[in-house]
C-alpha cells in the first residue's frame, strides 16, 4: 500500500487504493445487513447516532451493505474488504469479527466530529471513495487495565473498551486482584470485596481507597465488549500478590493468626497464599465464579513475583512439599500453578501467567514474558504460546519523556518510538518460535494513576503505536507519525487528552 496522507487510518490497513469522489451519508441513507451481519450494522448505528443523528434504517435497497462472504476466508477471522464509491458502501468479511473491524475503519474514515458524544451540526458526513483489503498481523492485540491498585468505575471501563475497539485491539485484560485490592465479587467469600476491596492511606495522600464491581456490572461489561469484538480476560493473582485476599480471610495465609490489611505500598509483598487444602478449595471456588462471569477462553492466574519467605518458614509448606515429593519450598510454586491450572482446564479454559524468566511455568500455560523479549523466545521454543509484553516497550506506566513536568511513574522512560518499535516476533527468531507468538499487549498499571484522565494521558498516543504494531505488517515510522498527527483530531473529538509532542503536562 502506498502512502495516502489524506486517509490517515490507525492502524494502517494491509492494502488501500484511494479513488476520486466521496460517498455522502444523510437522513435518507439506509443500510442492508445480510444474514449474520446484523450485529455489525447495529454497532455502526449506535456509534454514529449521537453526533450525526443519522439512523441508517434497514432497507433491502440500502446503499450501505454489510455482507458475510465465505470467499474472503483467506483474510482470516478478522479480515475484511471495504469498497466505497459515490453510490454505495460495501463491507464484506468471512466472519462477523471482520465486519466489526470494518465498522471501526468506517468510523475513522468519517469526519472526526462523528466520534463526539453529542450532536455536531454543520458537518458533511462523507466517506472518501476507496478500496481496502485488510487483516491483522496477530490474533491477540490487547491492553491490560489494572483496576486492582486503583479501582475504575464500570462506566469508564466501557469507555476504555470503546477506545480499544476503535484501534482494532481485541482483548481487554482486566487485572482485578492484587495486594492492594480485590475487585471481583465471589458470593462464597463476601469479605473479599467487603474487606479486600478497601485499603487505608495509600501513597501518602492520607485518603482511603475502595471499590469493587457487582456481578451484574461485570456481566454487562462482557456483553458490551463482545458487541465491539473485544474479549474481556480476567486476572486473579495467585499464589503471590495475595495480601488483599489474606486480609479478608487470614486462614488462607501461612500464618493464620496474623491479621493483615490490604497493602498500602507498591512493589512486591512477601505475604502469599498458603499451600494447604483450604487454599486450593478457595482457588477452585473463585475460578468457578470467574469462569461463570467471563466466557473468554483464557483466564490469567498472575503467577509471578511470589516470594518464598513465608513458605520457607512454614512447617505446613515444608510438609506439603514433602508430601508432593518436591525437593523443597521453591518447587511449591510450580506445583501450585499446575494444580490451579488443572482445575481451570477442567472448566474448559486456558491458563495465562506472567513470566519472570521464561522457565518457571508448567506446560499448560500461555506465557506473558514481561522482563525481556528473549524470555518469550525461550518459552516459545519450549512449546508455550506467548503474548509478548516486555516492559521496555509495553508498560505504559513509565513516563513518556524525561521532561520534568511528566506525571510520576516508574523509574525510566518509555517514549512513543519505543512503543512503536515493539516487535512481538522479530525476523531473526526461529520459525518454530514465531509460530507460538499469539500477539502482544500494552500494560496500564495504576500505582501512579488513579483517574480516567491520568490513565488516558498515559495510554495515548502510545497505545496507538502498539495497535499499529499488533495489526499492521507495514513498518514506516515517518508515515505513522503523519497519520498519528491527523488521528489526534479523532482522539480530541472523543475527549481523550493524551500527550502531544508540543505540550508537557502540569505537575
Amino acid at each position: 500500500m502506498s502512502r495516502h496522507p489524506e486517509v490517515p487510518l490507525v492502524p494502517r490497513p494491509d492494502s488501500m487504493t484511494v479513488q476520486p469522489g466521496r460517498f455522502t451519508l444523510d437522513d435518507r441513507t439506509a443500510l442492508r445487513a445480510g444474514p449474520g451481519a446484523e450485529d455489525a450494522a447495529a454497532l455502526l448505528r449506535e456509534a454514529l447516532a449521537p453526533a450525526t443523528g443519522i439512523r441508517l434504517p434497514p432497507a433491502p435497497d440500502g446503499r450501505i451493505v454489510f455482507l458475510l462472504d465465505p470467499a474472503l476466508g483467506d483474510l482470516g477471522a478478522e479480515g475484511y474488504g471495504l469498497t466505497v464509491s459515490t453510490e454505495a458502501v460495501v463491507l464484506r468479511a468471512a466472519r462477523p469479527e471482520g465486519l466489526l473491524r470494518g465498522v471501526q475503519t468506517l468510523r475513522q474514515l468519517l469526519p472526526p466530529a462523528s466520534l463526539a458524544d453529542g450532536p455536531r451540526r454543520g458537518t458533511a458526513w462523507t466517506l472518501p471513495c476507496l478500496r481496502i483489503t485488510d487483516r491483522p498481523r496477530f490474533a491477540w492485540r490487547g491492553a491490560m487495565l489494572d483496576v486492582a491498585r486503583h479501582h475504575q468505575p464500570a462506566a469508564y471501563v466501557r469507555r476504555f473498551v470503546d477506545l480499544l475497539a476503535l484501534h482494532k485491539l481485541n482483548v481487554l485484560h482486566l487485572h482485578m486482584t492484587d495486594d492492594q485490592g480485590w475487585r471481583m465479587p465471589v458470593p462464597a467469600y463476601p469479605r473479599l470485596t467487603e474487606v479486600g476491596g478497601r485499603r487505608a492511606e495509600s501513597d501518602g495522600n492520607g485518603l482511603p481507597h475502595e471499590g469493587s464491581y457487582s456481578r451484574a456490572e461485570l456481566v454487562a461489561l462482557v456483553a458490551y465488549a463482545a458487541r465491539r469484538g473485544v474479549a474481556v480476560v480476567p486476572e486473579i493473582e495467585m499464589p503471590g500478590h495475595a495480601r488483599a485476599a489474606l486480609a479478608a480471610y487470614p486462614h488462607l495465609g501461612n500464618s493464620p493468626g496474623t491479621r493483615l490489611q490490604p497493602w498500602t505500598r507498591w512493589g512486591v509483598c512477601e505475604n502469599v497464599f498458603g499451600v494447604h487444602d483450604a487454599v486450593l478449595d478457595f482457588c477452585r471456588t473463585v475460578l468457578d465464579e470467574v469462569t461463570d462471569v467471563f466466557p473468554a477462553p483464557y483466564v490469567h492466574l498472575g503467577g509471578d513475583e511470589c516470594p518464598l519467605t513465608e513458605w520457607r518458614a512454614s512447617p505446613a509448606a515444608g510438609a506439603r512439599a514433602a508430601a508432593e515429593g518436591l525437593p523443597g519450598p521453591a518447587a511449591l510454586h510450580g506445583w501450585f500453578m499446575r494444580t490451579v491450572a488443572a482445575h481451570l482446564t477442567s472448566l474448559g479454559r486456558r491458563p495465562l501467567a506472567w513470566s519472570d524468566t521464561g522457565t518457571e511455568l508448567p506446560a499448560p500455560f500461555t506465557v506473558l514474558p514481561w522482563r525481556d523479549p528473549e524470555h518469550g523466545r525461550r518459552a516459545a521454543l519450549r512449546g508455550h504460546d506467548v503474548i509478548m509484553a516486555p516492559f521496555r516497550s509495553t508498560y505504559l506506566d513509565y513516563p513518556q519523556s524525561a521532561d520534568p513536568g511528566e506525571p510520576r511513574g516508574q523509574d525510566g522512560v518509555l517514549d512513543l518510538r519505543a512503543a512503536y518499535d515493539n516487535d512481538p516476533a522479530p525476523a531473526h527468531w526461529e520459525p518454530e518460535a514465531v509460530r507460538h507468538v499469539l500477539g502482544t499487549q500494552a500494560q496500564l498499571w495504576t500505582e501512579y494513576a488513579s483517574t480516567p484522565a491520568q490513565l488516558e494521558y498515559l495510554a495515548f498516543p502510545r497505545l496507538c503505536a502498539l495497535a499499529e504494531t499488533a495489526w499492521s505488517t507495514h513498518r514506516d515510522w515517518p508515515d505513522f507519525l503523519h497519520r498519528l498527527d491527523r488521528h489526534r483530531t479523532r482522539l480530541a473529538a472523543l475527549g481523550v487528552r493524551g500527550r502531544t509532542p508540543h505540550t508537557v503536562p502540569a505537575p
